[in-house]
């Protein structure tokens, strides 16, 4: 079958390198709040609003940008590893890649859905940050329960 918005295999490989540890060093220093000086730049932004001054619709800010070249990375790197090809890619594995799709959509706003019931001032903060990685995430995870399951009853079979 042929899938034109498909990466290449091999970048799957490239985006589960990077994916891994972006994701654990984006953890640990979200946890203890590890910002290194060496990374504090004066950096372009859009609609800048000081906490106690002015509000900007263009300029520049002094920001620690670990959390940006992580949240970066995680994110290209999950792209990577969700829309590559498998190694033989065809029908059936286009139909889980939309039902893993669909049902990660699903969940994702049903966790966001309880969260505005729920959650409220910084915390719902934090639940939109994470819910930015969550879609990818979730796909990524049943798309690849389900493929495991296919080969596992496909060697079953055997």
């Amino acid at each position: 079958m042929k899938v034109n918005y498909l990466f290449p295999n091999k970048y799957k490989k490239i985006g589960w390198l990077i994916f891994i540890p972006a994701a654990i060093i984006g953890l640990i220093t979200l946890i203890l709040e590890y910002e290194p000086d060496f990374l504090d730049f004066k950096v372009p932004a859009i609609f800048i609003d000081e906490l106690f001054g002015n509000k900007y619709l263009i300029g520049m800010v002094e920001n620690n940008i670990l959390n940006e070249v992580l949240g970066v990375l995680v994110i290209i790197s999950s792209l990577l590893v969700a829309f590559s090809k498998e190694k033989s890619e065809d029908e059936y594995i286009s139909k889980i890649r939309l039902e893993s799709l669909v049902w990660a959509v699903y969940v994702n706003y049903g966790i966001l859905l309880i969260s505005f019931i729920f959650i409220f001032d910084l915390s719902f903060l934090w639940v939109m940050i994470f819910n930015m990685f969550t879609v990818l995430l979730f796909f990524i995870i049943r798309f690849n329960w389900q493929i495991s399951k296919l080969k596992k009853s496909a060697s079953y079979e055997e």
